[in-house]
């Protein structure tokens, strides 16, 4: 067998990633970019880049804090991008727009207090056309923002899903991790959102904090099954450029993969062992649960709607969005600029996405996910079978024992191998031009 990578290269969420993305030079209008794209099931996904504080792991576009009114302001902007784009999306539509599926994310959306959460629907509701009732629509939250009149207002206004990024039930743990929080304040917000009455409660966890022993991660897994929660992520910890753990840890330490992969495998044995179904690498879903928003490749079809400057939109051949930023001076620069937009008609950064590119992020968001992906789907939509258009990377799997040898000629399916290796599965699907331009990004 070939010696295996590295199984934590990178968590690949969006293909190509923003890193990928470039100022475009004829800022294209918007109109002509939807204009004979399907518009009958789109998504919808608001972007509020603020968070009450910035964890150590955390390298989302997003700053601590929003002075002088900035929620305000942010959100006006958002209003005006909103008007702009349902224009864009209407200008040219043969059979009306329709919204199959919503998200609020960030940041932590529920940073807004209840009456800007009133107005961030509204902004999804009246100007986008989005029927919020009718439709998944997912928030993520945190301990601290989880509070009983906010999620009054989600659960009034068709929320179906909620997810709160937890990490740990270990003070110490969650100290380490740039994350302080008492578990009592995270119990009390987990019964908050059970009190509202929204189907799916989803709780996320991170292993290979330092300091984290098998016992300690167990402690946080039964904490979080005590709530019985739909669903549940299991992250594991990355030390990004530009973040406060990208600072001091050395995640080029064998012993760390080591770790993080033996703490992955017990997770996933124990969830698996209380009534729980693997989806991807990272999403458990309790057996039975409802199926309200959406899973890891929710942007697997193309069709993506993204408002804010952190947000992303995507048609059949263009991925696009706003400048991407880490650091917390260029953020800031980033949402002032955004605030002062009048003008929202046109795209300014993104990446074009040509047959080649859509087929690989195909295969790597099909291919990632537990249940695999029918080679006749594929075949139907690119005229092609994969084992044709990825001959040299589909053999190297299959010699490091990722693909399930069972699936039959007709599904390719990960092994458990496979799954526990997404990290470095998805990165290796990357194209050669996507590669060259993610390492000559300079991070900021």
């Amino acid at each position: 067998m070939t010696n295996a990578p590295r199984p934590y290269e990178s968590y690949v969420y969006a293909y190509p990633h923003k890193t990928a993305y470039r100022p475009l030079a004829d800022h294209p209008a918007l109109r002509e970019l939807w204009a004979d794209e399907r518009k009958d099931a789109l998504s919808l996904y608001l972007h509020i880049p603020f968070c009450e504080v910035r964890c150590g792991f955390c390298n989302l576009f997003t700053r601590i804090g929003a002075p002088d009114e900035l929620t305000t302001r942010y959100l006006d902007a958002l209003d005006r991008q909103a008007t702009a784009v349902a224009d864009a999306l209407h200008a040219r539509a043969a059979t009306g727009v329709r919204f199959a599926a919503a998200a609020f994310g960030g940041g932590t959306p529920t940073f807004l207090d209840a009456g800007e959460l009133e107005r961030l629907c509204d902004i999804a509701e009246k100007r986008m056309g989005a029927d919020l009732r009718a439709v998944p629509l997912s928030v993520e939250t945190s301990p601290s923002t989880a509070t009983a009149d906010r999620l009054s207002v989600l659960a009034e206004r068709g929320a179906t899903r909620v997810s709160i990024g937890v990490q740990s039930f270990v003070e110490e743990e969650a100290k380490a991790a740039v994350r302080p929080q008492r578990r009592s304040d995270v119990e009390a917000a987990l019964g908050r959102i059970r009190d509202a009455r929204i189907p799916v409660l989803n709780i996320d966890l991170i292993y290979g904090i330092d300091g984290q022993t098998p016992e300690s991660w167990r402690l946080s897994l039964d904490a979080a099954l005590a709530w019985r929660p739909e669903e549940l992520y299991l992250y594991p910890l990355y030390a990004r450029p530009l973040t406060p753990l990208g600072r001091r840890a050395h995640p080029s330490e064998a012993g760390w993969d080591a770790q993080r992969l033996d703490l992955y495998r017990r997770g996933r044995d124990h969830l698996l062992a209380q009534g729980y179904e693997q989806v991807s690498m990272r999403m458990f879903r309790r057996s039975g649960a409802p199926r309200e928003g959406a899973d890891d490749y929710a942007c697997q079809t193309d069709g993506m709607i993204g408002l804010g400057c952190g947000a992303r939109s995507y048609t059949s051949d263009l991925h696009y969005s706003f400048d991407y930023a880490v650091g917390m001076r260029e953020i800031r620069s980033i949402i002032d600029a955004y605030t002062t937009t009048e003008d929202f008609s046109r795209a300014a950064v993104g990446r074009a996405v040509d047959t080649d590119e859509a087929r690989r992020r195909h295969l790597l968001q099909s291919l990632l996910q537990a249940e695999g992906m029918a080679v006749e789907g594929y075949r139907e939509r690119f005229g092609s079978r994969p084992a044709d258009d990825f001959p040299a990377e589909l053999d190297r799997f299959a010699d490091l024992g990722w693909l399930d040898t069972d699936a039959g000629p007709g599904l390719l399916r990960l092994s458990p191998t496979g799954l526990a290796y997404s990290d470095a599965l998805g990165p290796a699907l990357f194209s050669p031009a996507v590669r060259a331009a993610m390492a000559s990004y300079e991070a900021k």
